[in-house]
């Protein structure tokens, strides 16, 4: 791993930041293996949670013989079990994303290799894929802190390619995906056949669904004057335009709309929704807005 890697994605100050930190799910899901995390359902751990009556057929490996020595009925010790969480991040990584400075995609993945690191620090399934990039294959399962490495080196690789319908990036990844927990999407939502069907999709897993909207400064406030020529980035479609006063204020109240509609949209379907500009920093993000939304602890 070279440091140009390890410095453009996440710090050394940062990483020591985000181990201390962890990943919540809302949800109770079984898992394939045992992890670190405790889960609110009764398992066989170690850890001792609580007794309940023994029933016919029970395990008598559980019943507590001191208990029985004591009041001379039968009970049976319960433990918190502790599961594994799977953790998908999507980048969008459509034409689109490769704008500003820094660029969407170059932010959004700052923020998903961040939020990888948290999950392999309490050994969480960690998964990260692109949205819309050419790629030759679906991104690894990685697992545990020493997988940090192979992540990275995963998430560099992301470069913006072929601009291919959010929707049929996010049914792919659906189809091939079936582990419970949490999957955030990075993602600009510019998309000309709309979000809608894309985040339908998601809904439909059992996962806590997380939507990180990422706009650049330039797209808030566009500081552009005059005659231009604008050339859409993913379909080549030309518009030409002479910016003035009142078309800037049309601009700003079609973008407001259209980031008021996306936060509507998942708040009615129950997807925690978040708008953030590139310019806030990666660490503020994470350990702040995102543990106010309930994803971080």
């Amino acid at each position: 791993m070279s440091t140009h890697t390890v410095s453009s994605l996440l710090s050394p100050e940062l990483l020591t930041q985000l181990e201390r930190l962890e990943l919540v799910t809302r949800k109770v899901f079984r898992g394939r293996m045992k992890g670190e995390r405790r889960s609110r359902r009764r398992g066989q751990s170690v850890e001792f949670a609580d007794f309940r009556n023994y029933v016919a057929g029970d395990d008598l490996r559980f019943i507590d013989w001191n208990l029985y020595a004591r009041l001379e009925k039968l009970f049976l010790k319960l433990f918190l079990e502790e599961e594994d969480l799977h953790f998908y991040a999507l980048i969008d990584a459509s034409a689109s994303m490769d704008f500003g400075e820094p660029t969407k995609l170059h932010f959004a993945k700052q923020l998903a290799a961040s939020l990888g690191f948290i999950g392999l620090c309490r050994a969480d399934r960690v998964k990260i894929e692109a949205l819309g990039a050419a790629r030759t294959r679906p991104g690894p399962v990685l697992r545990g802190r020493q997988s940090l490495w192979r992540m990275l080196e995963s998430v560099e690789r992301i470069e913006p390619g072929a601009n291919v319908p959010l929707a049929t990036s996010v049914k792919d990844f659906c189809l091939r995906n079936s582990g419970k927990g949490i999957l955030v999407l990075i993602s600009d939502l510019m998309d000309k056949s709309g979000y809608e069907s894309a985040l339908r999709f998601l809904l439909a897993q059992d996962l806590d669904v997380y939507v990180l909207h990422v706009l650049s400064p330039e797209e808030l406030e566009p500081n552009v004057k005059g005659d231009l020529k604008l050339v859409d980035c993913e379909d080549q479609d030309i518009a030409e335009i002479t910016v003035s006063r009142p078309l800037l204020d049309r601009y700003r109240r079609t973008l407001a709309a259209f980031i008021d509609g996306a936060r509507e949209f998942c708040t009615r379907r129950g997807i925690q929704y978040l708008m953030t500009s590139t310019q806030t920093p990666v660490e503020t993000l994470v350990s702040n807005y995102l543990r106010q939304r309930g994803l971080i602890k």
